[in-house]
């Protein structure tokens, strides 16, 4: 069977990179009638509710894994080493490499640390980190997504598997979870050839054969992907449109996720979205006393479902709008010209009939009434508006 997991942030913000990787393995895991295993920081409940509103469901909360047999493992078979420098001299250590164009990779120099070395680090209250000593190899695998990849090894820092505090480190954490789970896929956002070199490096030390496990590694987006969820859905962008412009929607496939999204057409999805949706579904959502016809008017016409503020206050506020330069003569020929109510969808053309003619009347009309040079029909709109305010935006004027 297929397995796939997502490993939710420590930090309990859900961002694009990481709702775009949990809605890859979800769709993979539904795709194959596979098992999908959600691993969560204790308690994080705000994680859940985001990954819910995307339509996200899993099988199983994972559980942690044996991580100290694991480490005992490394220990014991010589690919665990104990390292006593501090956060300052590993910083110094890479800017003296860096200085001198050599690679910012650690140099090892804890491997050559005798017994009473280290008896006496630790007799001055030093406590280790643990490294794992990658293998002097080159990493060779199939991804799913960007094809044959590579890993030197050799090139590559080795990974701090135990901090100082005897904490777990994720790099560590899930690998044994991975196993734990029997998991089959690994989908993630990109993290660098590397990092998968000591994920498969690591499965291998753990008595792991890394053939069975297939790596699908998704672009990276850039500042995109630093975006956060709930600011997302905060400022109106509905699911549906995020889904789908991550490459998740009904034609789901792994190699699809090749393509990164384009930023400059998400307003247009989400525009798309909400052209569709039902009173019912935004009710709650819109400004309170918004009616079904209101929504009806607008919809089609917004980006966001935010945008709705600034109609509702078009529609039932009392704010004017300054008159376009030349309008004055053509706000008061308007003004005597407008129709008594009762207001319909026709009533806008009957005022722009009785009007002189002039291609720029409609246009400075809605300046006046909206304060939008584009927006919802004012067939629609006007009757929403009503004549008291209509009248009161033209004297305004």
């Amino acid at each position: 069977m297929t397995r796939v997991r997502f490993v939710a942030p420590a930090s309990g913000a859900l961002l694009v990179t990481g709702a775009r990787v949990a809605l890859a393995n979800a769709l993979f895991a539904r795709s194959q009638r596979g098992h999908f295993t959600l691993r969560l920081p204790a308690g994080e409940d705000r994680i859940t509710a985001d990954l819910r509103w995307l339509g996200v469901s899993w099988d199983a909360i994972g559980v942690p894994g044996d991580y100290a047999s694991a480490i005992e493992h490394l220990k014991s078979i010589g690919r665990l080493y104990p390292c006593f420098e501090s956060e300052t001299e590993l910083r110094a250590k890479r800017e003296f490499r860096i200085r001198r164009g050599m690679a910012a990779v650690y140099d090892r120099a804890m491997l050559k640390l005798t017994p009473e070395q280290r008896a006496a680090a630790e007799a001055g209250g030093k406590r280790p980190h643990w490294r794992f000593r990658l293998s002097n190899r080159v990493v060779t695998w199939i991804d799913a997504i960007a094809g044959k990849r590579e890993a030197k090894l050799p090139a590559v820092s080795d990974p701090i598997l135990v901090t100082a505090d005897d904490a777990p480190a994720p790099a560590l954490t899930a690998v044994v979870d991975d196993i734990a789970d029997r998991i089959t896929h690994v989908i993630r956002a990109d993290e660098g050839d590397g990092m998968t070199g000591v994920h498969i490096d690591l499965l291998s030390s753990l008595g792991q054969n890394p053939d069975a496990v297939t790596f699908a590694t998704l672009p990276a987006l850039g500042d995109t992907g630093r975006l956060a969820i709930r600011n997302l859905r905060h400022d109106g962008i509905e699911a549906e449109a995020l889904v789908a412009w991550l490459g998740c929607g009904p034609r789901f496939s792994l190699r699809g996720l090749a393509r990164k999204p384009d930023p400059a057409a998400l307003p247009a999805l989400n525009r798309a979205v909400l052209a569709r949706r039902e009173f019912a579904a935004v009710a709650d959502r819109l400004p309170a006393g918004a009616t079904e016809p209101f929504w009806l008017a607008i919809r089609g016409h917004i980006d966001l479902l935010t945008e709705a503020r600034h109609w509702w206050d078009v529609v039932n506020g009392t704010i004017l709008f300054p008159i376009p330069d030349g309008a004055a003569a053509l706000a008061r020929q308007a003004r005597a010209a407008l129709p008594e109510e009762p207001w319909d969808d026709r009533t806008w053309a009957d005022w722009l009939a009785a009007l002189p003619a002039g291609t720029d009347t409609a246009a400075a009309l809605r300046l006046i009434l909206t304060g939008e040079e584009q927006g919802p029909e004012l067939a629609v709109l006007l009757p929403l508006i009503g004549r008291s305010r209509v009248l009161e935006r033209l004297r305004g004027a």
